[in-house]
């Protein structure tokens, strides 16, 4: 998985039948060069300037199917030598998001994950399975969260009982399993995307390490009840956004300290009202993603909330690798022809499979 923090590819075996996970193996981490990310931000760049109208950036966007592929092969190199059990027989691959656009009543929805899926096949030498998000779109679904089916499944290792899982990377994004069993799931607002974009905008590194910064600043009250004002917040679920749909420019004008922690508070409060949302409030959310980190952040949701808020670590989850661990379960439910959405997680009419199989 990587993810649309360009930070890092993230890769995770698990032992899984698509329904039920079994066992996990070994987890690995490929982090970016600053070169690749360059290169993976500009085909973002170029994908934002393009939005499906007029020429497609072939030239940017063959670039970043190099850099995935390169990276993948070299995360799937780690995950193997890390692990002396036995070999996997089958990969998931999501790509990476340079664009997302939610349907709405004036336009369909569109979504775009870079990939060369012949060459990524080749080089992990197993079937794989990718282009996970659009049939979904396609049948007019949101598209996104696709993790929902995964997060179900960690939850019933975990007991029956109503709970939410929270994932905090450049966009949130929550799966909410109700008391009786219902699913709900939906993006909830931005998260990492806006504060890392602020950071490194300011040449103050890639992300606000620690909290340190937000912790510095204070946050724009007046700014906050404005942005919480956006009429995205009250449209019922299934909803999706873009990692841009909300961005740094929000908090243009204040100091460095002060636009990281209202940028911190704002995806704070927007989980917040996404609770509201639900049909049930949850006793306890589980958090994972690398926001998790951010303990700024973490102490925000546990303000802005009514609820224990718990790093995915605390009840036996590996939190950094739990998008990867996704889309591997994902790859056994597309190779077995299950569903992945359902009209209560991305819109869809009904529950449908997705992604495309090389084998």
């Amino acid at each position: 998985m990587s993810g649309t923090s360009l930070d890092a590819v993230d890769a995770a075996l698990i032992l899984t039948d698509g329904e039920q996970v079994f066992d996990f193996g070994a987890t690995a981490e490929r982090k970016y060069t600053n070169e690749e990310r360059a290169i993976l931000q500009g085909a973002t760049d170029a994908a934002r300037a393009w939005n499906w109208t007029g020429e497609e950036p072939n030239v940017a966007f063959d670039a970043a199917r190099r850099v995935i592929t390169s990276t993948h092969q070299a995360a799937w190199g780690q995950l193997l030598s890390a692990w002396k059990g036995p070999q996997p027989v089958l990969a998931g691959v999501h790509g990476q998001t340079v664009l997302h656009r939610a349907p709405n009543a004036d336009v369909e929805g569109a979504t775009l994950q870079l990939i060369d899926a012949p060459s990524m096949r080749a080089v992990l030498g197993v079937p794989l399975a990718f282009d996970f998000r659009s049939d979904d779109v396609a049948a007019g679904g949101q598209g996104a969260p696709l993790a929902p089916a995964y997060h179900v499944a960690l939850l019933d290792r975990l007991g029956d009982e109503a709970a939410c899982v929270l994932n905090l990377g450049g966009v949130a994004n929550i799966t909410a399993r109700m008391s009786d069993g219902a699913l709900v799931a939906f993006d909830t607002g931005p998260a990492n995307g806006p504060i890392d974009e602020w950071v490194e905008g300011h040449a103050r590194g890639t992300h606000d390490v620690g909290g340190r910064l937000a912790a510095a600043g204070r946050a724009h009250e007046g700014l906050l009840v404005q942005l919480l004002d956006h009429d995205w917040f009250d449209q019922a679920p299934p909803k999706s956004l873009d990692r841009y749909d909300f961005n740094a420019s929000m908090v243009r004008g204040l100091s460095v300290e002060d636009g990281a922690a209202t940028l911190t508070a704002f995806a704070a409060r927007a989980v917040a009202r996404a609770l509201a949302l639900l049909p049930e409030y949850p006793a306890r959310m589980i958090v994972c993603g690398g926001g998790r980190h951010n303990p700024v952040l973490m102490e925000a949701l546990a303000g802005a909330t009514n609820c224990d808020v718990l790093a995915a670590e605390s009840v036996g989850w590996r939190g950094d690798s739990i998008e990867a661990e996704a889309f591997a379960f994902l790859a056994a439910r597309t190779a077995r022809s299950l569903p992945i959405s359902w009209p209560s997680t991305t819109g869809v009419p009904a529950p449908m499979g997705g992604g495309k199989l090389l084998a």
